[in-house]
């Protein structure tokens, strides 16, 4: 039965053999003091005519095109993440930067979508390879994964409405990456930023997530995960995502609480084809790569398979070998036809209620229809939790959505999801957690999983469906209803 280890040492290695972390540095020693400088790269809404607009809803598929989400090796990662930033949007994308146009600005929503690491990573690396600094700036509502991934990779992100509405071409920016104020110097104004959470804005100060993994991997390797649920009168008072995040920390005293930033042990750990690539790197920058076995690790090939391409045989090849040195097999790894990265895994039995998984694939939501918070996180996330046995975690507001009344004939999952995705719209659904209650229990299990799935499309953290209860027998209404909580609408 697949359950919770601790970390379990490559043959010949012992506890000894993994160096003591150098002294943890601090953000104020760690966070350079030199204030970053450039131009604006605006990207407008051509769609809006007679009216300059920033474009909204730039997604990681527009950011990084699935077909450049290729890495041959190890040793090139990069190199067509690079070549694809923005390649129909923006085919000179590169170059405006190289000639100093670091300041992205775009509107509400952006970098929504896919989980792949590849966008920050590559956008970063843009600007690395001309010596220069990037920041994104953008309006409302970044998209959580990439915002988290950016911070990992010391990529600087900045949410600011109001410098988003001021900018105008060829402004020049200025950044302050210890206050993280920013300024346009152009038209002599300044903005603080959406502030992050104090655990983010650590990481992001003291060298991001690789530096994090190995500051904390002896200690991780020597700890047990332990995994305690609350008694039945505090679980009353926190959601169903609560309770098992309640009951996964890491720490045991940290608080849970909407926006509370703290670490949790991860059930299962999964990767695609696509996304491990970066995952095994960042797993080998922390641990060295010959210490430990990747811990809850498991890799399902099915985004760049029998499609006859070399470079994507290149691809696949990188898991699998990683897979055979470490010993990953089936269940656990998944070859080429073996199934669909979020159905593969629950068909497998890997998937339980009670869980906690974060998969490098967006639509590892889709395990909430199991009663399991799955959430979609970036590679460099993955690669930690390899590494450690947890992920660092912020919790999201919670909205609960009650379905009630009759199914009627010929409504499927992907019907009811789309109309609750209609009734949220854009400035509703963001950053949520939500909890999902069939009253009636009418919804077969593929419909569930239709609707956990598509809490990506939501921009929702997770969705997770609950045992129904008494009472919401009783609250349930005709149709479809979503209730309030915590300050959320339906």
């Amino acid at each position: 039965m697949h359950k919770l280890q601790p970390a379990r040492f490559r043959p010949g290695v012992t506890s000894d053999a993994i160096a003591a972390p150098a002294s943890a540095t601090s953000a104020e020693d760690a966070t350079s003091t030199a204030v970053i400088r450039g131009n604006a790269l605006i990207f407008w809404d051509l769609k809006v005519l007679g009216k300059k607009k920033k474009l909204d809803a730039i997604d990681t598929d527009q950011i990084t095109p699935a077909a450049d989400c290729v890495s041959e090796s190890l040793d090139t990662l990069d190199e067509r993440w690079k070549a694809g930033s923005f390649r129909y949007l923006m085919p000179d994308f590169r170059a405006r930067v190289h000639r100093g146009e670091t300041f992205l600005i775009a509107g509400d929503r952006f970098a929504i979508g896919s989980s792949r690491e590849m966008s920050p990573a590559g956008l970063k690396a843009i600007a690395d390879e001309a010596g220069l600094e990037m920041v994104i700036v953008c309006g409302h509502n970044m998209g959580d994964i990439f915002r988290r991934n950016a911070l990992n990779l010391g990529l600087q992100v900045v949410q600011s409405p109001d410098a988003v509405a001021d900018a105008r071409d060829g402004d020049e920016f200025s950044f302050e990456p210890r206050s993280r104020r920013l300024t346009n110097q152009t038209q002599g104004r300044t903005y603080d930023p959406v502030p992050l959470s104090p655990k983010e804005d650590e990481i992001r100060q003291t060298g991001g997530i690789f530096a994090a993994g190995r500051r904390e991997f002896k200690a991780s390797v020597a700890a047990a995960p332990c995994i305690e649920w609350p008694d039945p009168d505090h679980a009353r008072r926190m959601t169903s995502t609560e309770q098992i995040v309640w009951a996964h920390r890491v720490d045991k005293s940290a608080e849970v609480a909407p926006g509370a930033t703290l670490r949790v042990f991860a059930d299962l750990l999964p990767a695609s084809d696509g996304t491990a690539p970066f995952s095994i790197h960042t797993f080998n920058q922390i641990t060295g790569g010959n210490t430990i076995l990747p811990r809850q690790a498991a890799i399902a090939n099915d985004h760049f398979v029998f499609t006859g391409k070399d470079d994507d045989n290149k691809q696949t090849a990188i898991g699998r070998e990683f897979a055979r040195v470490h010993g990953i097999e089936k269940p656990y790894y998944a070859t080429p036809g073996d199934g669909i990265f979020h159905f593969y895994f629950p068909e497998q039995g890997l998937v339980m209620p009670g869980q906690f998984i974060p998969g490098a694939d967006s639509h590892s939501r889709a395990y909430g229809a199991y009663g399991a918070v799955g959430m979609g996180v970036g590679s460099t996330t993955l690669g930690f939790g390899w590494s450690t046995g947890y992920i660092y975690f912020t919790l999201a507001k919670a909205r609960r959505v009650v379905f009630g009344g009759r199914l009627q004939s010929w409504v499927s999952g992907k019907d009811i999801v789309l109309e609750l995705l209609r009734r949220w719209g854009a400035q509703q659904s963001q950053g949520m957690s939500v909890e999902l209650v069939d009253a009636n229990m009418q919804l077969p299990i593929a419909y569930r999983n239709t609707i956990a799935n598509m809490m990506a499309e939501a921009e929702a953290l997770n969705g997770i469906f609950v045992v129904s209860r008494k009472g919401d027998r009783r609250a349930a209404v005709s149709g479809l209803r979503a209730g309030r909580r915590r300050g959320l609408r339906a």
